[in-house]
C-alpha cells in the first residue's frame, strides 16, 4: 500500500542535494540470505564502489532470525550462546558499527558509494536520511529525524533500538530505523534496519545474566495499521531515489564479479574468530 499518505519534506532535507555532487544510482533487491551472505554481499558492493562513480541502494531480508553485532561492539562472553542456539538464531558481526540488532521482522537497507561524491560523514548521513524520510512519508508514516543526544551512545550491550542516535528516524520520539556507516579506502557502506514489527526486546533475554528491558521502539505496522512487505518498503525507497536523487535510476542484479567476491568474503563472516573477535 505505498502512497497511502504523503507529507512534505523539511526544507533542510530537500536542500542537501544542492550542496553535494549529483550521482547516478542503482537499485538492488535481493532474496532472503544468511547473515554471512548478506554482510559479504554488502562488502563486495562496497569494494565495487571504489572503482565506480555510482551509488547502490540495496534492500533485503534474512533467511533466518539473526543477531547482528556492530563492528566494534564488545560481545564475547556477554551473550548466552546456548540460549541463542535454542532460539534458532544466526549470529553475524557487521562491518559497520553500532549495537546489536535482531533481524527478523524488519527490512534492511544498505547504501554503497564512492566517498568522492559523498561529502563528509554528516553530509552523507543527511543525504541518505532524506531518502529514508521521503520513503517513510510516501508509505504514510509521519517520521522525523532525531535531535542530537546529550551524550554519545557507546557500542556496549544496549541494543540498537534502545534509544535513537542523532539523525536516526523516529516516530513520536521512538526509534523506527537505526543506521551506521563505515568508510575505508575511498568507499562507504551504510547499513540500516527499519522495524516492521517489534521483537527487539528478545535481545535482553540473550544477554548473560539477563538485561533490563528496552523501551518499545516504533514500527511500521503500528504506525500504518497494516503490515508492509519488503517489496512495499523497497518500492517506497526506490521512489524516493527517483524523486530526490536520480530520475534515471536503474534496477540491477548481482553480476558475476560481485558474486565471486561475495563468495570469498562469506568465509570471514562465517568465522567465529570474526564474529566473537571482541
Amino acid at each position: 500500500m505505498p502512497g497511502a499518505g504523503r507529507n512534505s519534506l523539511p526544507s533542510a532535507l530537500l536542500s542537501v542535494k544542492m550542496t553535494l555532487p549529483s550521482a547516478h544510482w542503482r537499485l538492488l533487491v535481493t532474496s532472503p540470505a544468511t547473515g554471512a551472505e548478506n554482510m559479504a554481499l554488502d562488502e563486495a558492493l562496497m569494494e565495487r564502489a571504489r572503482m565506480a562513480d555510482d551509488w547502490t541502494l540495496r534492500v533485503y531480508s534474512w533467511s533466518e532470525p539473526t543477531l547482528s553485532l556492530g563492528r566494534n561492539q564488545t560481545a564475547r562472553g556477554r551473550y548466552d550462546l546456548e540460549r541463542v542456539r535454542e532460539r534458532g538464531l544466526g549470529v553475524v558481526r557487521r562491518p559497520t558499527g553500532g549495537r546489536a540488532i535482531l533481524h527478523h521482522r524488519e527490512v534492511t537497507y544498505s547504501v554503497t558509494a564512492p566517498t568522492a561524491s559523498a561529502g563528509e560523514l554528516g553530509e552523507s548521513y543527511r543525504r541518505i536520511n532524506r531518502l529514508l524520510l521521503a520513503a517513510m512519508r510516501s508509505l504514510g508514516v509521519t517520521a522525523s529525524v532525531a535531535a542530537p543526544a546529550t551524550r554519545a551512545i557507546s557500542p556496549g550491550m544496549s541494543p540498537c533500538f534502545d534509544e535513537p542516535a542523532a539523525g536516526e528516524l523516529v516516530v513520536d520520539g521512538r526509534k523506527l530505523a537505526g543506521s551506521a556507516q563505515w568508510r575505508i579506502d575511498g568507499a562507504l557502506l551504510q547499513h540500516g534496519s527499519i522495524l516492521v514489527a517489534d521483537d527487539q526486546s528478545a535481545l535482553a533475554e540473550l544477554a548473560v545474566g539477563g538485561q533490563a528491558s528496552i523501551p518499545k521502539p516504533a514500527t511500521l505496522t503500528e504506525a500504518l495499521g497494516w503490515k508492509p512487505t519488503v517489496g512495499d518498503v523497497a518500492e517506497a525507497l526506490h521512489g524516493a531515489v527517483r524523486m530526490l536523487e536520480d530520475p534515471t535510476v536503474s534496477s540491477i542484479g548481482v553480476d558475476s564479479e560481485v558474486r565471486a567476491r561475495m563468495t570469498a568474503l562469506v568465509v570471514r563472516y562465517s568465522d567465529d574468530a570474526w564474529t566473537w573477535r571482541r
